[in-house]
């Protein structure tokens, strides 16, 4: 496992909200859009319960463009 697994979607929210994001609107079934004002990027992350995969926050985090280190530091 990675630096990037065991993370839950309530763990990822706090980081990216530290880092400006903003829930925006809801997205098709569990998904949801979230806003940086500041860098105007847009990112989506599934609501779903349990550890979000590796590769999905990795997805996530490209599409916000926040390096793993800036994700794990906040």
């Amino acid at each position: 496992m990675g630096s990037l697994a065991g993370f839950k979607y309530r763990e990822i929210v706090k980081k990216l909200k530290k880092l400006g994001f903003e829930f925006l609107r809801q997205g098709a079934g569990s998904h949801e859009i979230w806003y940086n004002l500041s860098t105007n990027k847009y990112t989506t992350i599934p609501n779903h319960p349990g550890d979000m995969p590796e590769g999905t926050l990795k997805a996530i985090l490209n599409q916000a463009d926040i390096s793993t280190d800036k994700f794990l530091k906040n």
